[in-house]
C-alpha cells in the first residue's frame, strides 16, 4: 500500500508520465459539466422567463441566487478538497450537481427557482478546486501553465456547448427536458471520475502529509499578492461570467438578433477562448512563469473589447467581433490560477484555488444583477456592455499593484 503512490510520483517515463495526462482529461471533463450547468441558465432564461412569466430583471436574480450558492461552495470546498482529497471531492460535487440540475427542470415559481439555483450553486463549486488541486499535484511548475492552460479549455467548449447547444434543444424539447438531460450527463461524467481518477503525488491531501495546524497554514494564504490576485480575478470574471449570462438575451432584446443565431455569436465567442487559453499558458512557461505582464495585457484588451463590442447593432458584425471579444475573455483566466496555485504550493493548491475562485465569483454574482438593471434602466445595449466593461479595467489596475518576484 505504501508504494502506490511513490510509483505514480516517478519522473517522466514512469507510469506519472502518461497518466498525468488522464487525470487532467477528467479534471477537465468534470469542469466542463459543472461549467455547462452554471452557464446554461443566462442561454435558456428568456425560455424560463416566459413559461414562469417573470420581467426580464428578475432573470438576472436567478444567475445570482446560483452564484450565491456557488462563492460558497468554492470556498468551502477548497478547504475540503486539502482534506479528503480532488478525486473524493470532485465525485461527490458532481454527484450533487446532477441530482439539483434534474430537479430544476421541475421548477414551478420564482421562490422554487431561487431555492433550487442557490442548491445548483452549492453543489457546484467544488469541482473547480478539485481539479486545480488534481492538477497541481500531478504537474510540475516547468508544465503547470500549460496544462492549466489546457485544464481553463473546458469554460470556452462549455460556452460554444451551451451557446450552439441548448438553444436547438429547449427549442425542440423545452427547458425543462433540457435540465434534466443535463443532469443525466453529469451523473455520468461523475461515475467515471470517481472510477478513474487518483490523487496526485504532490500534496494530494494536507491533512494527512503535515502535521503543521490547520489555522496558521490556512491564514499563510492571505498575502498582498493572494488579496490582489482575487480583487483581480473578481474583477475580470464580472465582465466574463456576465457576458455569458447575458450577452445572447442582450443580443435578442437589444438588436432583435434571433436567439439560435446570438447562441451561434457566442459560441464563436468560446471557440477563440479555447485556442487563447492553453497558448497563453505555454507562453507564460517559455517566459519563465513570468505571468505578471501577461496579466495587465489581457485584462486590458478585454476591456477594449467590450467597449467595442457594445458599440455593434448587426449580426454580420457582431460574428467579426467575436473571436476578438472571445480571446480576451478568456486568456487572462489560466494566468491568474498559475499565479494562485504557485504562490500556495500543492498541498494548499485545493483551498488557495477555491477561496480565490469565491472571490472571483463574486464579481459573477453580482454583474448580472447590474447589467440586467443597467439594460433595462436605459435598454441601450452599449450602456450593458459598458457597465460590463468596468470590471476588467478595474481588475487592471489591482495587477498593476502585484509585486511578481514575491511567489516565484
Amino acid at each position: 500500500m505504501q508504494t502506490t503512490v511513490p510509483t505514480l510520483a516517478e519522473a517522466p517515463g514512469s507510469v506519472a508520465a502518461p497518466f498525468r495526462w488522464v487525470i487532467l482529461f477528467f479534471s477537465w471533463a468534470a469542469l466542463l459539466t459543472g461549467t455547462i450547468c452554471r452557464l446554461s441558465f443566462g442561454t435558456l432564461a428568456l425560455s424560463v422567463g416566459q413559461s414562469l412569466a417573470l420581467p426580464i430583471a428578475a432573470l438576472g436574480v436567478f444567475v445570482t441566487a446560483f452564484y450565491v450558492g456557488y462563492v460558497l461552495s468554492n470556498a468551502i470546498g477548497g478547504i475540503i478538497t486539502d482534506r479528503v482529497g480532488g478525486r473524493t471531492t470532485m465525485s461527490i460535487s458532481l454527484f450533487a450537481l446532477a441530482i439539483a440540475t434534474f430537479c430544476f427542470g421541475f421548477t414551478s415559481s420564482l421562490r422554487v427557482g431561487l431555492i433550487l439555483q442557490v442548491i445548483m450553486g452549492l453543489t457546484a463549486g467544488a469541482d473547480y478546486a478539485a481539479g486545480i488541486k488534481l492538477v497541481s499535484s500531478w504537474f510540475d511548475r516547468r508544465e503547470r501553465g500549460r496544462a492549466v492552460g489546457l485544464l481553463m479549455t473546458s469554460g470556452s467548449i462549455a460556452v460554444i456547448a451551451t451557446s450552439a447547444l441548448l438553444p436547438t434543444m429547449v427549442a425542440g424539447y423545452g427547458w425543462r427536458y433540457t435540465y434534466h438531460g443535463l443532469g443525466i450527463c453529469v451523473v455520468a461524467v461523475a461515475l467515471l471520475c470517481a472510477l478513474v481518477v487518483r490523487e496526485g503525488p504532490r500534496g494530494g491531501k494536507s491533512a494527512l502529509s503535515s502535521h503543521q495546524p490547520a489555522r496558521p497554514r490556512m491564514s499563510a494564504l492571505f498575502t498582498r499578492n493572494f488579496v490582489l490576485l482575487a480583487l483581480a480575478g473578481c474583477c475580470g470574471f464580472w465582465g466574463t461570467l456576465g457576458l455569458m449570462s447575458w450577452a445572447i438575451s442582450l443580443m435578442v432584446k437589444g438588436h432583435g438578433i434571433p436567439s439560435v443565431q446570438a447562441g451561434f455569436v457566442l459560441s464563436i465567442v468560446g471557440a477563440a477562448g479555447l485556442l487563447s487559453n492553453p497558448a497563453i499558458g505555454w507562453l507564460s512557461d517559455r517566459l519563465g512563469g513570468r505571468r505578471k505582464a501577461l496579466t495587465v495585457v489581457s485584462l486590458g484588451a478585454f476591456f477594449l473589447m467590450l467597449l467595442a463590442f457594445g458599440q455593434l447593432s448587426s449580426l454580420n458584425a457582431f460574428m467579426i467581433g467575436a473571436p476578438l471579444l472571445g480571446v480576451s475573455a478568456f486568456i487572462f483566466a489560466p494566468l491568474l490560477v498559475t499565479q494562485i496555485t504557485e504562490q500556495s504550493g500543492p498541498e494548499m493548491a485545493g483551498s488557495a484555488a477555491g477561496i480565490a475562485n469565491a472571490f472571483w465569483q463574486s464579481g459573477s454574482a453580482l454583474a448580472p444583477v447590474a447589467v440586467g438593471a443597467a439594460f433595462q434602466q436605459s435598454n441601450s445595449f452599449a450602456a450593458a456592455f459598458c457597465t460590463l466593461a468596468i470590471g476588467p479595467l478595474l481588475g487592471l489596475i489591482c495587477m498593476l499593484f502585484v509585486k511578481e518576484d514575491a511567489h516565484r
